[in-house]
């Protein structure tokens, strides 16, 4: 947690530097610091007691000692300081998509705009106002409403990495804690929706141990305000921004308490509905006969397992409990057996220094093998990503004869030579077919025009399907989760056509896309379609790393994936003939 906090104090120092145009080297040192402490896998808090915060990249003596001032105080004076020099709305306006420091220091300082509830407003009722500013002509204001809307929507949402990392933090507190036994997350964290409202956290200990648990929950790290501290429950904020509640149950009433606070809602309400039938009643206390006095004792409730099986169902996987089919299919015995985070066999997508990764080929080879894939394709980006680095034909046909030098050294896995290339506005590749029939494996995916309408992006998706060079569509929607919606598609048709062609549709991994989304998962797979789970890889560990892959495959499951599904579940030998096709 402290990395996390740290790295967005530093990214905040950055952006109030830049909107105030001051110390570009430091904007610039600041950004490096907030990637650094964000993509570390290590502990800051030890490094920094230790002495060594400087042994990290871009951690500089002034970085080091405003991180070590943050241990001591809890806070660094020069992010208080630059706080106090700009309006702090300036910094709401940041969270929109399209809204750089530039843009927020021009809309301030030319038109007197301060919060983003003002920028609504003008765009809304006097346009004409911030169209004299440069770069805010009117099809800029438009996209900037469409992005506000959007993110109104999902204010107070976070996605998985950030909930998550919360949680686990406050779990380990929680176990510490004496007469502690099973520590469970429940809610949409547990049920790995895309995006958490609040955490739920469930300890299983007698009423002996419930208070002073509760008060070491309150009393952790990262707690700014507690909301409430009884004798079972506590409730806390979080980082000025998460609530978390903990609520202290008995062993008897565990299985049920998780199963009840997992939900969903809709779910809850459909087991309510049979135990009512059956003359039970169902309740996060147990599952009672429909006249048990109050203090009876449950005729289940110390595991899931008791409840679901007393129901006459078949236990429901957490991701799956959203009530769109799997009680009906749970009657009959007939839910999936979903892709487990072991079923996958090897990363399909990932980019190394030859675009804009952080490692060579042979560190990703290596942080392959450390994790046992059997097999791995490099998939660096297309000669149109110039932000990225992106590969020209002559670049390219160099990288690729690096990749097969370096897959001769390693006879234990097997390294294929790829690339991310560019699908066009009119559906068209950044290369030609000729060059693309020569690689391995080809990723094909939006990155442009992302707000074109429903029909046109279908149409663009489905001619790069039809690529006979083209394996897979990467993240096919190009949304980044809290940020921009991406592209509206007609999932139907994308996935029949998929099918047709045998192409595979990208779960990509990453916690800030998880895209294509759960709903879509479902839809392919009922098209007949094959999916691909990749982490999108830029780095070999720390970050955007090979290790995300557990948020695409939990994903996959609300998709009701199974490993069958997805072609990186294949074996070396299966993969091989998949892609002969």
């Amino acid at each position: 947690m402290a990395n996390e906090e740290l790295a967005a104090i530093f990214a905040e120092m950055a952006d109030i530097l830049e909107i105030l145009d001051q110390d570009r080297f430091r904007v610039g040192s600041y950004r490096r610091a907030a990637r650094v402490l964000a993509d570390t896998t290590e502990d800051i808090a030890a490094l920094a007691a230790e002495g060594k915060l400087q042994k990290l990249p871009g951690i500089g003596k002034s970085t080091a000692e405003k991180i070590e001032e943050y241990f001591r105080t809890g806070k660094i004076t020069r992010h208080e300081e630059l706080r106090k020099q700009i309006p702090l709305g300036l910094l709401e306006m940041l969270t929109i998509q399209g809204m750089g420091p530039k843009t927020v220091a021009k809309l301030w300082k030319q038109a007197g705009i301060t919060s983003l509830d003002q920028l609504r407003k003008v765009i809304e009722e006097n346009p004409s106002k911030l169209e004299k500013i440069e770069g805010l002509g009117s099809k800029k204001l438009t996209q900037l409403a469409e992005s506000i809307t959007f993110a109104e929507k999902v204010s107070g949402r976070f996605r998985l990495d950030e909930a998550g990392a919360v949680a686990n933090n406050l779990c380990q507190v929680v176990k510490s804690c004496k007469g502690a036994k099973r520590v469970e997350v429940a809610g949409s964290l547990r049920r790995q929706r895309e995006t958490v409202g609040d955490i739920d956290i469930l300890c299983e200990a007698s009423e002996k141990y419930a208070q002073q648990i509760i008060k070491t929950f309150t009393e952790a790290r990262g707690v700014t305000k507690v909301l409430a501290a009884g004798g079972t429950k506590g409730s806390v904020i979080v980082n000025h921004r998460i609530q978390v509640d903990l609520r202290v149950v008995p062993s008897e009433s565990f299985g049920a308490a998780l199963q009840y606070f997992t939900g969903s809602k809709a779910h809850n309400i459909a087991l309510r509905e049979i135990a009512v039938k059956k003359g039970l009643k169902l309740n996060e206390y147990g599952l009672f006969k429909h006249d048990a006095p109050d203090g009876a004792k449950p005729l289940a409730g110390r595991t899931e397992e008791e409840i679901y099986a007393a129901l006459g169902l078949q236990w429901i996987p957490p991701e799956l409990r959203e009530d769109r089919g799997e009680i009906a299919a749970a009657a009959e015995g007939k839910l999936p057996d979903l892709i487990r985070l072991e079923d996958i066999q090897g990363d399909l997508h990932m980019h190394t220094t030859a675009s804009d990764g952080a490692n060579t080929v042979e560190e990703m080879i290596l942080a392959c093998k450390k994790l046992g894939y059997k097999y791995m394709a490099i998939t660096d980006h297309s000669k149109s990503q110039i932000q990225a680095n992106g590969l020209d034909e002559q670049r390219l046909a160099d990288h690729v004869a690096e990749i097969r030098s370096a897959a001769k050294k390693y006879k234990d896995i097997l390294v294929l030579a790829g690339i991310e290339v560019d699908i066009f506005k009119d559906g068209s590749l950044d290369f030609s077919d000729d060059i693309l029939k020569e690689l391995d494996f080809v990723v094909a995916s939006p990155h442009t025009a992302l707000t074109q309408g429903r029909a046109e992006a279908t149409k663009r998706l489905i001619k790069a399907i039809e690529n006979p060079y083209v394996h897979a569509i990467g993240h096919p929607t190009g949304r980044m989760i809290n940020q921009r919606t991406g592209m509206d598609i007609d999932i139907v048709k994308i996935a029949q056509a998929a099918a047709a062609n045998n192409t595979a549709l990208e779960v990509n991994a990453h916690p800030w896309r998880l895209d294509l989304r759960d709903v879509h998962i479902r839809t392919a797979i009922e098209a007949g379609a094959k999916l691909v789970i990749t982490t999108d890889a830029h780095s070999a560990f720390g970050g955007s790393d090979l290790t995300l892959m557990h948020y695409g495959v939990k994903t996959a499951r609300r998709g009701w994936a199974t490993a069958e599904d997805v072609i990186n579940t294949y074996s070396p030998a299966k993969l091989k003939k998949w892609l002969k096709r």
